[in-house]
């Protein structure tokens, strides 16, 4: 990703970031895409605290698009050990298309409100 872009990118996110704050009842779900892996944590914004976190870095089968699905399922499924079942969607200045809105709609599917 070109400097100028990652720029923008962060731009975005400062923006988002202004307006979604996490707490512990209702934790931020932020979510990071790289190249080749996506990321996402639930943040306790209150505390500064990291809840739960999730990744696809050790998932070798499937498309990537299949393995951002996965870890939504497996961030909603660790949110429920916390008995957390609302979040707050921070996009991380992504698009919200793609592997972001995969990773967003498999952990509505695992039971997480958003």
């Amino acid at each position: 990703m070109s400097y100028q872009k990652t720029q923008q990118r962060k731009r975005r996110h400062a923006r988002i970031r202004s307006r979604v704050h996490g707490t512990a009842e209702m934790p931020r779900l932020s979510v990071f895409r790289s190249n080749k892996f996506i990321y996402a944590q639930l943040i306790n914004d209150d505390a500064g605290v990291t809840l739960a976190a999730a990744s696809d870095v050790k998932e070798t089968s499937g498309t990537k698009h299949e393995r951002a699905t996965k870890v939504g399922s497996a961030i909603a499924d660790l949110a429920k050990k916390n008995n957390i079942t609302r979040v707050v969607f921070d996009r991380g200045g992504f698009l919200y298309a793609g592997r972001v809105a995969a990773l967003a709609e498999g952990a509505r599917a695992a039971g997480l409100q958003f």
